[in-house]
């Protein structure tokens, strides 16, 4: 893939999850400070720990936008991958799927969106060599991969 096409899909993708990360946050964040000693319908979690997950998406969504920081951006990408794929289990879990498995699913589609943001960093976002190499072979770095 080209430098062009591969910028594109990533600023695409990366948009898209921040976006929705980062406005979920939010949400979570004012649900919190309207009823702050309630529970999470169907969920029924604290709403302090609603209200914690909301400042650390809305951190997240930034920390993905902002130049520089490679090591944060990794640590927000974890922690954006394992909020969606935990979203997912924990609905599975109380059998709240709606319709067609919605709540299951879309997280996980969410979830591969943001995997290919990811994957499709320059690498003045990337922290190093993604598979380290092995004894007389070279690594693969994936922000080099793009020739």
């Amino acid at each position: 893939m080209t430098a062009k096409p591969k910028s594109i899909i990533y600023w695409t993708t990366t948009i898209i999850i921040a976006a929705l990360i980062g406005s979920g946050g939010v949400a979570q964040i004012v649900q919190y400070r309207a009823n702050p000693h309630g529970t999470v319908p169907d969920l029924e979690y604290p709403m302090y720990f609603f209200a914690i997950l909301g400042v650390w998406k809305a951190l997240g969504a930034i920390a993905i936008l902002v130049p520089g920081y490679p090591r944060l951006k990794e640590w927000a990408y974890a922690g954006i991958f394992f909020d969606l794929t935990g979203a997912a289990a924990s609905c599975a879990a109380v059998g709240g799927y709606g319709a067609y498995g919605f709540h299951v699913i879309s997280p996980l589609i969410l979830a591969g969106v943001m995997v290919a943001s990811w994957a499709l960093r320059p690498p003045s976002r990337t922290v190093g060599v993604l598979f380290p190499a092995g004894k007389g072979q070279a690594g693969i770095n994936i922000g080099a991969a793009s020739a």
